[in-house]
């Protein structure tokens, strides 16, 4: 017997999925609050949220998928639940290498990684490595991410190139400045999820994202799925994208 997921499936055009999907990965205290769990309980279960979003992307064949996985502001979090949320993220990453090359899923992070503790850094670059040969879905972790802090450091490095005399002030255009983002050979995300009914980018690929299609859903990330997956991909491929244009 099929699931309501797969009779949704039936109903995406396949010839037009998003290339690139980005996930604002929201709701995660709230749902461990409704069970009356701690906010680590939520993240814990947030983790299988990964999973199975991974899994669908893999799936249909779509090419990149972003995650906001842990954002510059995330540090002014209380003390125990950052280092709670840090082993995760280490344990997560060394327990999922198997997963991600079942999946031919090849993985890649953006954000202030040099900032992260040596073994999250090590834990992170094995992964890297192992699964760099896959040729399917790029699963992206934005980590210790920020758009505005994105911005800033493109900013110093074309200053560099500038001073360097590699970069002529003539020269830099929105093609140019796209190849300094921590993105930069990343198509753009087409669509743009948020759980958890929160209707704000909170910083999240400033740049990136300035003719996303957005899709809110009140879902809270851990009980965020393939259903809920196929759900924005068919509303997203209701839209006209126009660009700007008429």
């Amino acid at each position: 017997m099929s699931s309501d997921a797969d009779q949704l499936k039936t109903k995406i055009d396949m010839q037009r999925l998003p290339a690139h999907i980005a996930i604002i990965m929201d709701g995660n205290g709230r749902w461990a609050k409704k069970r009356d769990l701690p906010r680590t309980a939520g993240h814990e279960a947030g983790v299988e949220a990964v999973r199975r979003v991974v899994r669908a992307c893999a799936e249909l064949g779509v090419k990149y998928l972003t995650l906001y996985t842990f954002s510059v502001e995330n540090w002014n979090r209380p003390r125990e639940e950052v280092a709670a949320l840090m082993k995760l993220l280490t344990r997560t990453t060394r327990r999922e290498i198997d997963e991600l090359n079942r999946n031919n899923v090849r993985l890649t992070t953006i954000g202030r990684i040099d900032e992260l503790s040596k073994s999250r850094r090590l834990a992170l670059a094995m992964a890297v490595e192992k699964t760099k040969k896959n040729t399917g879905l790029v699963l992206n972790l934005a980590l210790n991410y920020g758009g505005r802090t994105e911005i800033i450091d493109s900013v110093r490095a074309i200053a560099l190139g500038i001073r360097s005399g590699h970069i002529l002030p003539s020269e830099i255009n929105e093609s140019l400045f796209s190849d300094y983002l921590y993105t930069a050979g990343i198509t753009d995300p087409d669509l743009l999820v948020r759980t958890s009914g929160e209707m704000r980018i909170s910083n999240f690929l400033l740049w990136q994202t300035s003719y996303t299609e957005m899709y809110i859903t009140n879902v809270l990330w851990p009980d965020f799925g393939r259903l809920e997956l196929f759900e924005a991909i068919i509303e997203y491929q209701r839209r006209e994208r126009r660009f700007g244009k008429v």
